[in-house]
């Protein structure tokens, strides 16, 4: 079962929109695939921009009128031989609510509403296309996901965001035509929404703590570091004098097992003890206190890791993150980390 309340707020932290108003009342819903839980959340945040205003804007129009509107297109009335027919090519703009943006999310309510979303949210659906009949399909083999936003149309990023896992997680079948949807939430992308959930968590809660995926340089003692990896944190705490690393681990298992003993995954052990001390070393010219938290999302095995060490001199924390909880129970735990390391 993918629980709404875990998935829903961390893409809405990732995407910066928790405070939207009217989206909220979704957090304590259960639903059983990915696609109805895309559904529900483009339902409730469409009908929020529709009372908002769908974004009109000019689009170019090329069509053979009777009468002159815009520019005349000489070769186009010309190799048409519209002339014949006393009518002639034109170019005009016209102020539109056909627009891209719209175009994407008319076509991803289609895709749903021939998708496996329960008969309550087809007809949701359904009500809210009425809103487009004067907008036309999206072919979604050509849409261009890299829009920039500007102030005006800021409001459809995080619900194109949705559009394209929708778009991106749907297959079309051979038989009947009916669409199915492929699992997107995998661990490789919900790995990565989980490292931007918890960096925007920080950012947005404790603006005094300046967060950001720092990169660390290698502190050689000679030579250069050419052929070295990039060392990039996924989240580094920085207030005055004190600098946590927390490097977020998504993975099915907490833990790695050898002969029915559990350990703590060696590679990330070294990866965050490199961060901490390459960081040490570059701040041994000023005080300091540097510390190194592995975030595991906690999984349903008996053995989860909650652990505190010291490293040559540097605490090196192992803990899990229980994304099955209320949201308010996420933030506690969120919260406890800065208070314990910062204050």
């Amino acid at each position: 079962m993918i629980l709404i309340q875990n998935i829903y707020y961390m893409l809405s932290y990732a995407f910066q929109v928790l405070n939207e108003q009217g989206l909220q009342n979704v957090d304590a819903e259960v639903f059983d695939n990915a696609q109805r839980l895309c559904a529900e959340i483009l339902i409730k945040g469409i009908s929020i921009q529709i009372k908002r205003g769908l974004k009109r804007d000019y689009m170019a129009h090329t069509k053979t009128l009777s009468s002159v509107r815009g520019k005349i297109n000489v070769s186009d009335s010309l190799k048409t031989q519209s002339i014949l027919r006393r009518q002639l090519a034109c170019n005009y703009d016209e102020f539109t609510i056909d627009t891209e943006l719209n175009r994407i999310l008319k076509t991803t309510l289609l895709l749903l509403l021939r998708g496996d979303v329960t008969v309550y949210q087809k007809k949701q659906i359904k009500n809210l296309l009425i809103y487009f009949a004067d907008v036309q399909e999206a072919d979604i083999h050509l849409i261009n996901w890299n829009t920039h936003y500007n102030r005006n149309d800021q409001s459809y990023q995080f619900l194109i965001t949705v559009c394209y896992l929708v778009v991106k997680g749907l297959l079309q079948t051979q038989s009947d035509g009916t669409y199915r949807m492929m699992n997107f939430f995998d661990e490789q992308r919900m790995s990565r929404l989980y490292e931007k959930f918890l960096l925007e968590y920080y950012r947005k809660n404790y603006p005094k703590l300046h967060a950001s995926p720092s990169p660390i340089e290698w502190q050689l003692d000679q030579g250069n570091d050419d052929m070295l990896p990039k060392m990039k944190t996924d989240i580094m705490l920085q207030k005055d004098n004190k600098t946590l690393i927390i490097d977020a681990k998504y993975y099915s298992y907490t833990t790695q097992e050898h002969y029915d003993k559990h350990s703590i995954h060696s590679a990330n052990l070294y990866q965050i003890f490199a961060y901490v001390k390459n960081k040490e070393y570059e701040l041994k010219d000023k005080p300091h206190k540097v510390g190194g938290l592995l975030l595991y999302a906690r999984t349903d095995e008996d053995i989860q890791p909650d652990s505190e060490y010291t490293m040559s001199g540097n605490p090196i924390y192992v803990k899990t993150l229980d994304l099955n909880q209320d949201f308010k129970n996420i933030a506690n735990e969120l919260d406890d980390i800065v208070k314990s390391f910062f204050f």
